[in-house]
């Protein structure tokens, strides 16, 4: 059952849902844009975002700041957070489904819904459980949403918007990361199953994961027409998690190795049509991408702002080191070219809900997006001296996460 009527929405009958506007942001720099909301000065003028949206944000703000950030540091430190948990909390408010059609469980709404969520989720104090929660509702699930049985989707998209399940995509190998066509793993038809052998490398959520989107060759044909996607789960006889990857970055979502041997999967369990599988994966790619730049605004923003807070504190030579023009010129470039990389996010999300193909300029944004983050980081990460070297401020953590974040997409 749908977690919120589109309807209501559009009557502004918001359900659990807050109208406020102050709570999903406590920086200067995010107030300066989320201030362009509708109702705020120049009624209705933001270029993708309504009442609607900004509600959205506020009800997930209140969960991160409730259920997630009190927590994160010690996830960090353990190498994993409770997904299963976490799911369950975001899946009972509706946040895993937004975009899913309400007969699944969803709300309904479109795309960019999820950008609005990608964003907030940004404010979560690291990366690795918004990047398990978007494998969740925009990595593993889209193909099976577009192109599964209803069978399907009752039995593994229905629990995976609810949070009753976490789910794992299984693309990537040790010789086939970006080169999708590379891959090894098979999927033989025999009888009424399909026999997985291979193994498959960086899964993000693979050691909590109940069920895997996995993309293997079932055929012997051409790389691009051979491939199919499958819902495969984890607790068949033959699945085996080798090993929870030690990661320099991202150190609260598992990442697994995982091996099939001989695991036999119900052919009923194909998404689509069989060799379509690449096609599929594709497909879903100028999505992904998009969700993972808006992911990375928050965080962006949230570590120029505490540099700015912690420079004007600190001082060498008698005075803060904000006071030097360098360190403000800089600060101010750095928050001109996030605002850039938003500028160039909602034009590609605004042309891709009007059935715009924007495979370009979703891969403009993804580039930008990675190399600006490194770069921010590195660059904040100067100004706090021998701080910046430590594991209690954010900016460390976000030049661990940005050295791999975006490489995969």
């Amino acid at each position: 059952m749908a977690r919120c009527w589109p309807g209501l929405l559009a009557r502004g009958k918001w359900g659990k849902w807050s109208s406020g506007l102050s709570s999903p942001t406590r920086s200067p720099l995010r107030a300066a844009s989320l201030s362009r909301a509708p109702g705020a000065a120049g009624e209705g003028a933001h270029v993708l975002y309504s009442r609607e949206h900004y509600a959205l944000r506020a009800s997930l703000r209140k969960i991160i700041d409730k259920e997630i950030n009190p927590f994160v540091d010690k996830w960090e430190e353990e190498g994993q957070f409770p997904a299963h948990k976490v799911f369950k909390t975001l899946g009972q408010a509706g946040f895993l489904g937004v975009n899913k059609p309400t007969e699944y469980g969803g709300m309904g709404l479109d795309f960019s819904y999820s950008i609005a969520v990608a964003e907030e989720l940004g404010n979560i104090r690291c990366g690795g459980v918004p990047m398990a929660i978007g494998v969740q509702t925009d990595m593993a699930t889209p193909a099976l949403t577009r192109f599964g049985s209803d069978e399907l989707k009752q039995q593994f998209l229905v629990p995976t918007i609810a949070g009753e399940v976490v789910a794992c995509l299984g693309v990537s190998e040790p010789g086939a990361g970006s080169d999708v066509a590379s891959i090894k793993t098979t999927a033989v038809r025999k009888g009424d199953d399909y026999v997985i052998n291979g193994g498959k490398m960086w899964i993000t959520s693979g050691c909590q994961a109940d069920w895997m989107c996995l993309l293997a060759n079932s055929s012997e044909g051409p790389p691009h027409q051979n491939k199919s996607l499958i819902c495969l789960p984890m607790n068949l006889p033959g699945v085996h998690v080798a090993k929870k990857i030690d990661k320099m970055g991202m150190r609260s979502s598992d990442t697994a190795q995982i091996f099939f041997e001989d695991v036999r999967v119900p052919s009923k369990y194909l998404i689509g049509e069989e060799g379509m599988g690449f096609t599929y994966q594709m497909l879903q790619f100028q999505e992904e991408r998009l969700w993972a730049v808006a992911s990375i605004l928050a965080p962006m923003e949230n570590v120029i702002q505490e540099t700015i807070d912690y420079t004007r504190q600190r001082k060498i030579y008698n005075q803060p080191v904000l006071h030097n023009q360098t360190v403000h010129f800089r600060l101010a470039e750095l928050a001109t070219e996030v605002e850039l990389v938003r500028s160039l996010l909602y034009q590609a999300v605004v042309l891709y809900i009007r059935g715009n193909d924007v495979t370009k300029f979703a891969s403009m944004a993804k580039l930008k997006a990675g190399r600006l983050a490194r770069e921010l980081s590195d660059n904040c990460l100067q100004f706090w001296g021998g701080m910046g070297f430590t594991n209690e401020v954010l900016v460390s953590r976000l030049y661990r996460h940005c050295c791999n974040q975006f490489t995969s997409l």
